[in-house]
């Protein structure tokens, strides 16, 4: 389950909020999002794959929350480590050149250029 979005580490990109599939994120204008429904959190870990400043800690236990401590956490090179397992660096896959699932980053940035 969905334990820890850091208001540290978090820079705001939404890409959380979009790549949720059962919508647990909800964004907020001019700010970080929140955990607005962290019981829907299926442990997919998506969110934590798709963050590319590590800003986010899914627990291993989909059945019941679990307190956390961000310090400890960072201590332990705990944030991002799943990804860091899965070979993922900053929300990109390793090989992505023929993955097409980095992408959600590219068009978060080609949005974000063309919208201001």
């Amino acid at each position: 389950m969905i334990e820890l979005l850091s208001k540290e580490r978090c820079t705001g990109c939404n890409l959380c909020v979009r790549i949720c599939p059962t919508n647990v994120f909800e964004a907020v204008d001019g700010d970080i999002p929140t955990l607005a429904r962290a019981n829907a959190c299926q442990t997919c870990f998506m969110c934590e794959l798709y963050c590319p400043v590590d800003a986010l800690y899914v627990s291993p236990y989909a059945d019941r929350s679990v307190d956390v401590d961000e310090a400890a956490l960072t201590r332990a090179r705990t944030l991002g480590s799943y990804a860091r397992e899965m070979g993922w660096q900053k929300a990109k896959p390793r090989g992505a050149e023929r993955d097409p699932t980095y992408r959600f980053r590219a068009a978060e940035r080609d949005y974000d250029h063309t919208s201001s």
